[in-house]
């Protein structure tokens, strides 16, 4: 570590440390909501919400795809950015190239598996005889496309891994640009629609990945792209998956959950599914925001956490309030402009009043989620694993049995209040760990919680 990341973590203002370490992960974070933003916004200006239903139906098995990019993408980075610190550099090309081929042989296996069951993906995914076919030729695509997607997320991570924070970013921006040329050429002069937004965003990550592995050849002085640094010994795979596969569970969970709240809202017709995929889109920015601000402080957490107890808890107290007042900013623009914003994807009355209403209940748990995912950070930084496994689990758990519960007494109104209900809880389990974790494993947390 050179003395500038330490001047960071050990002698830098927090709030000029936080910025520094948290900034890129946001700008990271944010970037992924621009897909699915744009690619509902082209879609609705076709006026077809059954188009706008297939793809919000699609969502669990782009998680899906994405979980397996950062199953081997967040577990080899995290590997490699300890063995720069160990100056192991062999061992990081050994580490790049294992991650690199890895990740492309989850692809084809994704695509040996999924391919041949893909009316069953598209019935389980709760597609209706109105939707069905669109959300088909979605997933085809995306299926077809799922080893450039998986190699996307794995490089991105990569590349952050030695530092090159700035390269990240334009490789992200390079996709984001290449997906809205690709999304106007499709829709609009090729009249591909749903099929043509899916192959926008696959070709987007495939120049994005040829960014980064032009990087990667020419100017890293670390990764490499050479099958010849290949090595699967135990020390490598150890190391990637016991950090990814938690990671990836995490993942697939939300998916999951994604999966069984549409089952729930087709029950209310399409416009429903849609409304939820709208409000989903534009809720996932500002959670990104605040994911991206409490993961990026957990190096700073966890350095302090052994070193600097007094400033541990300073960095956790203003990061409090940096969550609280983008929470009060966001709620704020949503309840003022709600109806504008999912006008923005559509001209169906009917759809902007359900979208409106569901932006309106969702955003409540705004508050709330930034603090679990705080706390998720907090029980990572400080060795906490089976705390941190809880709080990835723990809304998924409450929230299945809540859908039922709510949906049977209450309807339509029932199911959407289920994931304020659900978050809520988390909140709570999660303070009940900190606060007896605090006091069984680390008498010193008392002035941390102070």
């Amino acid at each position: 570590m050179d003395s500038n990341n330490l001047y960071y973590f050990e002698e830098a203002p927090i709030k000029k440390a936080i910025p520094h370490f948290a900034l890129p992960m946001i700008l990271g974070t944010s970037m992924s909501v621009i897909y699915s933003v744009l690619n509902a916004y082209f879609l609705g200006t076709l006026h077809d919400s059954t188009m706008l239903t297939a793809l919000a139906l699609t969502l669990p098995l782009f998680a899906i795809i994405m979980a397996l990019g950062h199953l081997v993408g967040v577990g080899g980075g995290a590997f490699i950015s300890r063995l720069l610190g160990e100056k192991r550099y062999d061992v990081v090309k050994s580490v790049s190239s294992f991650t690199i081929y890895i990740s492309l042989a989850f692809g084809i296996l994704f695509i040996a598996v999924a391919l041949p069951f893909m009316d069953q993906i598209v019935s389980a995914l709760g597609a209706t005889p109105q939707s069905f076919e669109y959300t088909k030729d979605y997933i085809f695509i995306m299926i077809l496309g799922s080893p450039i997607v998986i190699l996307f997320f794995n490089l991105e991570n990569l590349i952050r891994s030695e530092g090159a924070a700035m390269t990240s970013m334009i490789g992200m921006i390079i996709s984001v640009i290449v997906n809205i040329i690709l999304d106007i050429i499709a829709i609009y002069v090729l009249h591909w629609g749903v099929t043509g937004v899916a192959i926008a965003t696959v070709v987007a990550n495939l120049v994005a990945c040829i960014y980064f592995a032009y990087h990667i050849q020419r100017k890293s002085e670390f990764l490499t792209l050479s099958f010849k640094w290949f090595k699967a010994s135990k020390e490598i795979v150890s190391n990637v998956f016991k950090i990814g596969v938690p990671v990836f569970i995490m993942s697939i969970f939300l998916g999951a959950m994604a999966l069984v709240l549409n089952k729930f809202l087709v029950e209310y017709g399409d416009q429903a599914v849609a409304a939820y995929g709208l409000s989903s889109r534009l809720l996932q920015l500002p959670e990104f925001i605040l994911m991206g601000l409490c993961e990026g402080i957990v190096p700073l957490i966890a350095f302090t956490y052994t070193a600097n107890k007094l400033r541990m808890k300073q960095t956790i107290s203003f990061t409090i309030k940096i969550i609280a007042v983008l929470a009060i900013v966001f709620g704020v623009l949503v309840y003022s402009i709600s109806d504008s914003l999912i006008g923005l994807f559509t001209t169906d009355p009917q759809l902007i009043e359900m979208g409106s209403y569901i932006l309106h209940v969702t955003f409540l748990s705004l508050l709330i989620t930034g603090f679990t995912t705080l706390f998720t950070g907090i029980f990572q930084a400080t060795g906490q694993g089976t705390a941190a496994l809880v709080m990835s689990l723990i809304q998924g758990v409450i929230l299945i049995p809540t859908l039922f519960i709510a949906n049977h007494s209450f309807g339509f109104h029932g199911v959407v209040w289920s994931l304020v209900i659900a978050e809520a809880i988390s909140f709570l389990v999660g303070a009940l760990m900190l606060y007896l974790l605090r006091n069984k494993l680390e008498p010193d947390m008392d002035e941390i919680m102070g």
